[in-house]
């Protein structure tokens, strides 16, 4: 952690304006207008909450501490201060191994501990029809399971902090309730559920739809469908993917006006390729895949998405293009939102130091410069 006074300026997205932040420790000691304008902004750091993997480095083909932490250097080069691992369906085996590597990644360096401030598993609870079931492997898809899940928190130290599953299964009121009892937040996802189950699920204590509009059949019903329901249930946050290539831009707009700016986020679901050249590659997950010039990511030889490959700054951009959006709007869906149902501090005196410095390009594009993590700086890489 840093421990001299650092001031750092840049411009407020929200006014346009210079402004000078003080940290000292680690965290924010001053926020004053005013301060050199040199041309770059100054945000409150991006929160990823859904993250497979990035440059190479991933958390879902077996992993070990040593890949947890040089996927946080990867993640801060990309433009982001913290972020939520995301693990897949797997074995149980393989998801006690993969928390148990994240968890002494973090027991090992204060900064990843800071990093990554929990998990989130995505899965094995899913529906396991092809379709909504998405890249998930088949063979471990199963009903939640409470004893399962304290297997989970037993080998990690209680560091799982988001579960998404589908609602269909009978298990799924009791599991939810299950893990809000525990402080665990559940989202929805993966799924085919019917109404009556996304709204007991709701009931129970679901608050977040994970990627909606993806993870879902390729056709639906006119309605009602899953994707209505979580739409309009006003108890439901919504993560959406803003690369441009799960979501065209008009369904991204309409899903986007619909849930409101009040509970939407941004997540990339970035898979271990995010950030790797454009080539053919051959990887645990989804086998034979093809990492196109323009960020698209197929299975080889197909039209289909085999994952997201584009950094969360580069989905920020996207969203306020697609959506017409200003730069704080924007920002916000990557900053305040995502931190704001895990209680996880903001742009305020006090609060961790984490923050992103970035210009614009001409096409609005976002170009990180510096990202700061609890005061300590990274420089971005391109």
């Amino acid at each position: 952690m840093s421990e001299v006074t650092t001031q750092v300026w840049g411009r407020d997205p929200e006014t346009g304006q210079p402004r000078t932040i003080t940290f000292m420790d680690g965290h924010i000691s001053g926020i004053a207008p005013g301060g050199p304008d040199d041309g770059h902004w100054l945000s409150l750091g991006l929160f990823d909450l859904q993250l497979n993997g990035f440059g190479g480095h991933d958390l879902n083909g077996g992993t070990d501490p040593q890949t947890v932490r040089d996927l946080a250097l990867a993640v801060h080069g990309s433009g982001v201060s913290r972020f939520a691992p995301t693990l897949i369906t797997a074995s149980r085996a393989a998801l006690i191994d993969a928390l148990k590597a994240i968890a002494q990644a973090r027991d090992s360096d204060p900064l990843v501990r800071h990093a990554i401030p929990f998990v989130h598993v995505e899965g094995p609870h899913i529906a396991p029809e092809d379709g909504p079931r998405g890249a998930h492997p088949a063979e471990h898809v199963r009903p939640p399971d409470l004893a399962e899940f304290d297997a989970w928190q037993a080998a990690s130290g209680n560091l799982v902090g988001l579960v998404t599953l589908s609602p269909h299964w009978p298990e799924t009121a009791d599991y939810v309730r299950g893990l809000r009892s525990r402080g665990v937040h559940v989202a929805l996802g993966h799924t085919d559920a019917t109404t009556a189950q996304i709204s007991a699920a709701v009931e129970a204590g679901a608050m977040l739809s994970t990627h909606l509009g993806n993870g879902i059949a390729a056709q639906l019903p006119r309605h009602p469908n899953p994707i209505w329901t979580q739409l309009a249930e006003d108890r439901l946050w919504a993560s959406f993917i803003a690369d441009g290539h799960h979501l065209p831009p008009e369904t991204f707009k309409a899903m986007l006006r619909a849930k409101g700016l009040e509970r939407s986020m941004l997540v990339s679901d970035a898979v271990a390729l995010a950030g790797c050249p454009p080539a053919i590659y051959d990887v645990p997950v989804g086998g034979r895949v093809e990492l196109k010039a323009n960020g698209r990511l197929e299975v080889a030889g197909t039209p289909f998405l085999a994952g997201a490959a584009a950094s969360l700054p580069f989905g920020v951009a996207t969203a306020r293009r697609v959506a017409g959006l200003t730069l704080a709007e924007a920002l916000r869906l990557a900053t305040i939102n995502p931190r704001t149902p895990f209680q996880l501090p903001a742009l305020t005196v006090g609060a961790p130091a984490d923050l992103l410095r970035f210009r614009l390009g001409d096409d609005g594009s976002i170009i990180p410069e510096t990202v700061y993590v609890a005061g300590q700086p990274f420089p971005a890489k391109h």
